[in-house]
């Protein structure tokens, strides 16, 4: 749960300074604003916790293309959860 009495701006230069703590600060305040740009800009910029969000999100709608994304910006779980959805019988019957 983001610390709601730490502003974005300061955040924001904590970021940048390299404060990953502050990266995952940022992650969880545009999670919880829906704002998923600035979550892919996070994980642009590195954020395992942008990752770990936008998985969770594009996991939970079933959006394949959006966890290719994820995994080629380089959150390798979201490449795991990829293959275990691609490798899921598609409709509960194996061949």
């Amino acid at each position: 749960m983001p610390n709601r009495n730490i502003d974005w701006e300061t955040l924001r230069e904590l970021a940048d300074e390299g404060n990953e703590t502050a990266l995952d600060q940022l992650a969880d305040l545009a999670n919880a604003a829906s704002d998923l740009g600035e979550l892919s800009a996070l994980l642009d910029e590195g954020s395992i916790r942008a990752g770990f969000l936008l998985t969770q999100r594009a996991a939970s709608t079933g959006d394949l293309r959006e966890l290719q994304r994820i995994a080629d910006a380089g959150y390798d779980e979201a490449g795991d959860e990829l293959d275990r959805r691609l490798k899921a019988p598609a409709d509960g019957h194996q061949d």
